[in-house]
């Protein structure tokens, strides 16, 4: 924890689950080590901010094969609830799941086609932000995994879809001033 407090990291949760059986992250064990995922390393930029989304979406899913869970679909409507949470986080210089307003990405979420219809809705969400070397999705994803209720999220078998977002910015309050990235990542499943 220690190292990443050093590396200005900090991580929060929000966990909306319904009805949902979750794994327990803590009786799971990987099976084997994961290759590499492409760009996992880039401090993202304006310009790369899809490889970024692509390569934390990679991470996320090789973890989960280690764990032997079922992957995750990416799906556009998540993808844009989690662009919306990270780049309005820097834009509103806050850190948290509830926007200045009020509003939460599961009350978004289940404004949107995707759970309008749904007879159940299972959401929860990643957040994080890092400067330097803890920018990269690597480092996030890295920071997650030793933290409880990151990886207990993200080692759920019962989540379905998921959708990254990523902006190349911290809140000012949080960065003063240095370079970093700000990362939501939104997870459902919808019965």
């Amino acid at each position: 924890m220690r190292a990443a407090t050093r590396a200005t990291l900090a991580v929060t949760l929000l966990v909306f689950l319904t009805s949902l059986p979750s794994a327990n992250a803590s009786a799971l064990t990987p099976t084997k080590a994961r290759p590499s995922c492409a760009y996992a390393n880039l401090r993202p930029t304006a310009a790369d901010t899809a490889l970024v989304d692509r390569a934390m979406l990679c991470l996320i899913e090789q973890l989960r094969a280690a764990y032997r869970l079922r992957p995750l679909r990416s799906n556009r409507e998540l993808q844009a609830v989690a662009g919306k949470q990270a780049t309005g986080m820097v834009r509103d210089d806050y850190f948290g799941d509830d926007s200045p307003s009020g509003q939460t990405p599961a009350r978004l979420i289940a404004a949107l086609p995707y759970g309008v219809h749904a007879s159940s809705l299972a959401t929860a969400q990643n957040l994080g932000w890092g400067t330097h070397s803890a920018a990269t999705p690597a480092g996030i994803v890295t920071a997650w995994m030793h933290s409880s209720p990151h990886r207990e999220v993200i080692l759920t078998d019962a989540f379905r879809d998921v959708g990254v977002g990523v902006s190349p910015a911290v809140p000012s309050i949080l960065g003063h001033g240095a370079r970093g990235a700000t990362y939501a990542v939104e997870f459902a499943a919808r019965g």
